[in-house]
């Protein structure tokens, strides 16, 4: 029941998402999806991701055939678009492989299968459904934004940036330096954060098929709430970041053409009508509180795996803010985000006590204070940046020493075992 109400809750919001998108006279998540079953597909990467997921509840021997015939209709529709002389010039020229076998999967849990088997095939059909449509959702949600929010409120947050030394500013000028091969390091990590999450997801639920039931939490959850409640802060504190409110991208819509070179003056800042074109998608940044959800949840791997999920997370760091996608404070905000989302699913997952209740609250807490401060106390902040900067960190360190310590205490400790003393030989 819980599976058939998410399943309907989901559904219920992109047809609300798809009527919105209409309004404005642009496809929305689910005509976009639609598309992809015979159209290049914008992500072919993230279609095989999310086939990925549907193969661990399925056998080695169904996993070979499904990947088999993913590649081979990939394989069909590149030979049609080659005869047909189809250029692909926005989007992948495969992907529709991997989204035919789900949606076949699909038919065959309704139509084959019974009982426990049917629920389990549809969970995993259902999680990849819901990964992609978490980027068509997503998509849509950044539509949204650029059209009901026609003032950013950039000028606070670069304000408040200056108590934690300009970081974008910073970063940009270090990921200048580092040249094409830099750029094009992050430039990959930023975009393929999904494909990265399924990989520490895949190692999580490798057990499904054999133990033919779902964990209890994981990281797919937590990647899909992020993305479902993060896009709703978006629409309250609307912000394009550095690279298009403060250079030469945004047009005759920036403040000033000075990023990455010159941190923006001190002034008072107020709210700078922008384009109805560019997302207002930087607090908080998600980017950050996914990174931090596939850091934490590579902790269990092996080391490999945790080298990974660490290496990402730096990476989409520095990708983040240099590029000039984001402030150093909605970084922190992210960070905050994160942990709080995280320790709320862990909560339901393992049954509400008062240490997870505690924990939320004081994530729920840390997060609006510090949006209320980055609204209402920008320039008394940067007029004393070494009172507010370091208050922000201890902020950030507060949830994230809270997390580390309550979670630990919900790990199963291991009880040693007491060996009997030995005892005196009779004489």
């Amino acid at each position: 029941m819980l599976w058939v109400t998410a399943g309907v809750v989901a559904l219920g919001f992109l047809i609300v998402l798809e009527i919105a998108a209409r309004g404005y006279g642009l496809p929305g998540p689910l005509t976009n999806q639609a598309r992809e079953v015979v159209f290049p597909p914008k992500s072919g990467f993230l279609l095989y991701a999310g086939m990925a997921l549907l193969m661990v509840v399925l056998t080695w021997r169904q996993r070979f055939i499904a990947a088999g015939v993913a590649i081979g209709i990939d394989v069909v529709f590149l030979l049609v678009r080659w005869a047909a002389d189809v250029k692909v010039t926005d989007g992948h020229p495969f992907g529709n492989g991997a989204l035919w076998v789900v949606l076949g999967y699909a038919v065959i849990a309704v139509t084959r299968r019974k009982g426990r088997e049917r629920v389990l095939l549809l969970k995993g059909v259902g999680l990849a459904l819901l990964l992609v449509a978490g980027r068509k959702t997503g998509d849509t949600w950044l539509l949204i934004t650029s059209k009901t929010r026609p003032a950013v409120f950039d000028q606070y947050v670069a304000t408040v940036d200056h108590v934690l030394g300009d970081p974008s500013w910073l970063a940009g000028r270090i990921v200048r330096a580092t040249g094409p091969i830099g750029s094009h390091i992050l430039d990959y990590v930023y975009i393929q954060l999904a494909v990265a999450a399924v990989v520490v997801a895949t190692y999580q639920l490798r057990n499904v098929a054999v133990e033919r039931r779902f964990p209890r939490h994981h990281l797919v959850r937590t990647f899909l709430v992020i993305g479902l409640l993060g896009p709703a802060v978006y629409m309250v504190f609307p912000v394009v970041g550095p690279v298009f409110a403060y250079s030469a991208e945004g047009g005759h819509w920036a403040a000033a053409n000075l990023w990455p070179d010159t941190p923006p003056p001190i002034n008072t800042p107020h709210q700078m009508p922008f384009d109805e074109i560019t997302p207002r998608n930087c607090m908080p940044s998600l980017h950050t509180a996914w990174a931090t959800a596939i850091f934490i949840h590579s902790r269990k791997g092996p080391r490999i795996l945790r080298y990974a999920g660490t290496f990402w997370l730096i990476a989409t760091l520095g990708a983040t803010l240099g590029f000039g996608y984001h402030y150093g404070a909605d970084l922190v905000a992210g960070m905050v985000f994160a942990l709080t989302v995280e320790a709320a699913l862990r909560s339901l997952a393992r049954g509400w006590d008062r240490s997870g209740t505690r924990l939320v609250a004081h994530g729920t807490a840390v997060f609006f204070a510090l949006l209320v401060s980055y609204r209402y106390l920008p320039t008394e902040m940067a007029e004393h940046p070494w009172v507010f900067g370091p208050l922000l960190i201890l902020a950030m360190t507060s949830v994230i020493h809270g997390y580390i310590r309550t979670t630990r205490r919900w790990e199963p400790q291991t009880a040693a075992v007491l060996q009997p003393e030995p005892q005196p030989e009779p004489v």
